[in-house]
């Protein structure tokens, strides 16, 4: 019985995780210790994460994240519309266009464009945090990239928010060669001949340059502009969202209080 116990003790002593001898030992925790809080960012990408793993899971047959392909990632996209916030006015709709309509209508709400484009650049991040390769990255394939533009393309119709898009001009070029054969004409010039048109090229040179930045100043300010314009319909979207969240939990505890029988 004694031999007995003592190898029972032996036994246990080398499969006890939590002593110090044995093979999977880990060091104690300190209690007073508590790990370190996530910020906002890795703390969205975990749950998003979380999320595209388990919605794999409960495809009929399950998917496997070596599996997934961008298509995949496309219907998880629009999966995600039954739980958008954003109302997506049809194309028959009379508000369609409107950025304020001046009453409700019986059109969808989707996931607005911003929240799909953080989302997809949160699971590019974690699916290579997680040991998957950049090549193979289903999230930064071009069919998601080109859903995203569509969806972008649509909304911006639907609810009325021009993206503008200007003309990139490049007069430098042509000018720089005009400038410097005008250089090289009044370079092999003689006498005050030569003179007059290289500082008649150096004139055209300068009056080009400035106009160039003054394009490139007003194309940085109407940007500006389209950028803050973008941010208040963010926030007044942003807004908006957190309203209708109250009034659903306001009515909600309302009607639970009214199924107890607590009078108001």
């Amino acid at each position: 019985m004694a031999s007995a116990s003592v190898a029972g003790k032996s036994k246990q002593s080398k499969s006890d995780p939590n002593r110090g001898d044995g093979p999977l030992a880990t060091a104690p925790s300190d209690p007073n210790s508590s790990p370190a809080p996530l910020s906002r960012y890795e703390s969205k990408k975990r749950r998003d994460w979380n999320t595209f793993l388990q919605y794999l899971r409960n495809q009929k047959p399950p998917l496997t994240l070596a599996g997934c392909r961008d298509n995949h990632v496309i219907e998880f996209l629009r999966y995600l519309d039954q739980f958008g916030k954003t109302k997506v006015h049809l194309i028959g709709c009379p508000y369609f266009g409107n950025l304020e309509p001046p009453a409700p209508c019986t059109c969808p709400l989707r996931q607005a464009w911003g929240s799909l484009n953080a989302l997809i650049e949160r699971l590019r991040s974690a699916y290579e945090e997680h040991g998957g390769r950049p090549e193979s990255n289903p999230f930064a394939g071009g069919a998601v990239r080109v859903y995203l533009r569509e969806v972008k393309e649509h909304q911006a119709k639907a609810r009325g928010i021009l993206y503008k898009k200007k003309k990139r001009k490049r007069p430098t070029t042509v000018t720089y060669k005009t400038v410097m054969a005008s250089k090289e004409q009044g370079g092999t010039g003689t006498g005050t001949g030569g003179d007059g048109s290289g500082s008649a090229a150096q004139t055209t040179s300068t009056t080009t340059t400035s106009d160039a930045m003054e394009e490139a100043i007003e194309m940085r300010r109407q940007l500006q502009l389209d950028h803050e314009v973008l941010e208040k319909l963010q926030d007044a979207e942003k807004a908006k969202r957190e309203l209708q969240q109250q009034e659903y939990f306001d009515t909600k505890l309302a009607n639970d209080e009214h199924e107890k029988g607590i009078p108001f």
